[in-house]
């Protein structure tokens, strides 16, 4: 099968829609599939273009069956609600003539990765004139999550954003997305159950599993008894990660570890400035990644409110994987706060108070906090597994390449 994929992240990126592009890609081509896949130089979650590649030029890699054509992308140096639609809009407007092209290498099957939805557009063009079928696969809703957090306020751009959404939803084929309620808020949107897939993020469960320990204690200097407390992953706007620092005040007799890098990661870090309960990392290699998140007794994983069922977060995997306690910020009726349901605390966003009480509480029960973690272990084991989902997902696009569905496009155009 000949497979293209768009997607504006892509591997060597370690974290977010990225990583989970390029492990796509890379199983589907190790499975004997021809894919081709159309993205950006790799630039997140640092914002900055890694010093491999260029941010202007066209370049092409191929290994195996595996072809990626790397197109130009403009990276503010400091991202905004505006600089953010015009870095996402140069990826789109550069990659569409190259997207247009595949045209004539005829794909059986095209899957463009949101967001952005700018992308959508050229996946439409090309599928349509292909004759190939199209999924729009949602990593998260990044319209809704940039107005409801207020990112953007501007009320005519909302307005015309959310009617280019709902053009571009009717006209794939399918639409996928990663969580339950997620594919609830398809549902709002207009998008028919019949329609819609489930393609949840995995771990690879084999690679990411529990150790009594972690060499980075050691490396660290942080003694076996000391509770950690953890975080890695994106450091932007939409994580809340002020109420870890504010947690780090009220607790200064547990270490804090925050790794990674982001929009937000300096003026988080001037916040922090005057403790010493806090070690700041930079996002390490994937390859240690096992071994890093096992530093952790205690997983974090805060968000704003409103975020909890507009994004599924990357990070929450391998946190499930490494079979440690989790606390999270979530409404009770979100999916995070179901899927932390015996396997941490949750707590709602913003509760800083509720927040800290929750980490000195496992911190003080390390009987509850290995039982959480065992019930993450076994959700991850169960739900996560790499191997299981690609091959549930591949199925689906078998079927989708096979199957006579004219009557369902037919409705949509």
């Amino acid at each position: 099968m000949k497979i293209l994929l768009i997607s504006t992240n892509f591997s060597p990126e370690l974290t977010g829609i990225g990583k989970y592009s390029g492990e796509m890609a890379q199983w589907l081509a190790d499975n004997g599939n021809q894919v081709r896949v159309i993205c950006s130089a790799p630039y997140y979650p640092e914002w900055k273009i890694n010093k491999d590649y260029s941010s202007w030029r066209y370049s092409k890699e191929t290994k195996g069956n595996l072809t990626v054509l790397r197109c130009p992308i403009w990276v503010p140096e400091k991202v905004t609600g505006i600089k953010r639609i015009i870095h996402l809009a140069s990826f789109a407007l550069s990659s569409f003539p190259i997207v247009l092209k595949q045209i004539f290498w005829k794909p059986d099957v095209v899957i463009c990765v949101e967001p952005p939805i700018f992308n959508s557009v050229g996946a439409l063009f090309t599928s349509k004139l292909s004759g190939a079928k199209s999924i729009l696969h949602i990593q998260d809703f990044e319209i809704n999550a940039a107005f409801d957090l207020g990112i953007i306020k501007s009320r005519w751009l909302k307005n015309y954003i959310y009617k280019f959404e709902s053009f571009l939803l009717k006209r794939f084929t399918r639409v996928s997305t990663i969580s339950e309620s997620m594919k609830k808020l398809l549902s709002k949107k207009g998008v028919p159950a019949e329609r819609q897939l489930l393609f949840p993020n995995w771990v690879d469960t084999d690679f990411i599993t529990p150790r009594d320990t972690s060499t980075y204690r050691a490396k660290l200097s942080i003694a076996e008894n000391k509770i950690v407390a953890f975080y890695s992953g994106n450091m932007g706007e939409k994580q809340g990660l002020e109420i870890i620092i504010k947690a780090a005040k009220a607790l200064t007799d547990i270490t804090f570890v925050m790794c990674g890098t982001g929009s937000a990661l300096t003026r988080l870090r001037e916040k922090a400035a005057d403790l010493n309960n806090i070690i700041w990392l930079p996002l390490q290699p994937y390859e240690n990644l096992c071994d890093f998140l096992n530093l952790a007794d205690i997983h974090l994983l805060p968000q704003q409110a409103g975020a909890a069922d507009l994004v599924m977060p990357s990070k929450l995997t391998g946190m499930l994987s490494s079979g440690k306690a989790i606390i999270a910020t979530a409404d009770e009726d979100t999916e995070i706060h179901s899927v932390i349901q015996s396997r941490g605390l949750a707590v709602r966003p913003e509760d800083t108070s509720a927040f800290i009480k929750a980490i000195q509480y496992l911190a003080d029960h390390s009987d509850e906090r290995i039982n959480c973690g065992s019930n993450a272990r076994k959700y991850a084991e169960t739900h996560l597994n790499y191997k299981a989902i690609m091959e549930k997902f591949y199925m689906q696009l078998l079927d989708l390449k096979s199957n006579n569905i004219k009557e369902i496009e037919k409705s949509v155009l």
